[in-house]
């Protein structure tokens, strides 16, 4: 095989985009319309079809991610502490200390890299409110021992699901748990809206409170009965979703086999991990991420980050550094490795490879006989 630099730079990931003159044919009707925002046709329409994919009782469309995780936090009247992990984007902890929030940075599961389940009830005291949890790279959270414990100390729980679009346990759409969950359409997302994303939940009257405070508390043109901001997704957003809806599956099946073929290439590289795919979990597809033990392989993670650019190939140290390790939270007492070292191991050794449906198995074979060909003999 062919081991010279690729000519085109390989990416970690590239959007998928529907028919430009199916788009075109979209933002006509919007033009004759003339509604671009504030729950026009497009929205409410894509409303219920997302509805549908996440197979949930409840939806908010938000205009991003962020803004929907904020709004979930002051919808649930959080304050104080909350219960979150470090091995996250920083908008998962940034949501809480916007609010006036303390975030209490819990260790992860080694196999999984979600918040431990096992090491959250030692984080709890008096001023916690609430538990702020990461499906990591779609892999689901324990989220019935997470339950039993916020049950028992009558706890909110918010998962972000930013990587788990149409992911299910036991055929049960991941958004059903919890009090809510959010779904990112950012453009690095298998399924996006160019920006975007969504709030489910189970309960009505929550929704009816999200809507509220996404649309600066606005309840007709004569009341304003919530503190609310500007969260709404608008029409163009949403008809291009309704596009990417009608071609997300094929992508999902492309990128499935690349993802057997990076498992066929990598299963028997000591030091390479990948990490593993349980039969009662609807798997994501949109991340492939490895882990490389340097005692194992011979090269550190950051090694091989740095070499493969060098063959045009883009990887990402996902996710580096840990938040707690942010100036601004680093000072924290749950920040210190002794306290997370799970999180602290597992942020030098993840890698996310390229992962997209424009990608050929040759293209995967090659990127892993690359990789393994850096692995020192």
């Amino acid at each position: 095989m062919d081991l010279k630099p690729f000519k085109k730079p390989i990416y970690i990931t590239r959007p998928i985009l529907p028919n430009l003159q199916a788009m075109q044919d979209k933002l006509k009707q919007i033009w004759i319309t003339k509604w671009l925002s504030n729950n026009g046709y497009q929205h409410r329409l894509f409303e219920r079809e997302i509805q549908k994919v996440l197979k949930v009782p409840c939806v908010s469309l938000f205009n991003n991610g962020t803004i929907a995780l904020l709004t979930a936090v002051r919808a649930l009247n959080l304050s104080g502490e909350v219960i979150t992990t470090p091995f996250t984007f920083p908008a998962t902890p940034h949501v809480l200390s916007w609010n006036n929030i303390q975030p209490v940075f819990c260790d992860i599961d080694p196999v999984s890299l979600t918040i431990d389940a096992n090491k959250i009830e030692k984080q709890i005291n008096k001023k916690t409110t609430a538990i702020l949890a990461v499906h990591v790279f779609g892999n689901p959270c324990n989220i019935y021992k997470i339950q039993k414990i916020a049950s028992r100390y009558n706890l909110k729980v918010i998962y972000d699901a930013a990587h788990a679009f149409e992911v299910e346990l036991n055929g049960i759409g991941i958004g059903n748990f919890g009090d809510l969950t959010m779904f990112s359409f950012h453009p690095t997302k298998l399924f996006h809206t160019a920006e975007g994303a969504a709030l489910t939940g189970k309960k009505h009257e929550l929704k009816k409170k999200v809507d509220l405070l996404k649309n600066f508390g606005i309840k007709n043109e004569e009341e304003v009965v919530e503190i609310g901001i500007n969260g709404k997704m608008n029409e163009i957003q949403a008809a291009l979703g309704l596009l990417v809806l009608k071609i997300k599956n094929k992508e999902r099946m492309k990128r499935k086999l690349l993802c057997a073929t990076y498992r066929n290439c990598l299963i028997n590289t000591e030091g390479i991990s990948i990490l593993g795919e349980e039969s009662n979990i609807k798997n994501s597809y949109q991340y492939l991420v490895i882990r490389i033990d340097q005692k194992k392989f011979g090269r550190s993670r950051n090694f091989i980050y740095s070499k493969l650019k060098e063959y045009n190939i883009f990887t990402r140290k996902y996710f580096y550094p840990l938040c707690s390790n942010f100036p601004y939270y680093k000072n924290h007492k749950s920040s210190g490795s002794k306290n997370l070292p799970e999180a602290t191991k597992a942020v030098e050794e993840v890698l996310s490879m390229p992962f997209y449906g424009e990608l050929k198995v040759v293209d995967i074979e090659k990127i892993c006989t690359i990789l393994k060909n850096l692995k020192t003999k």
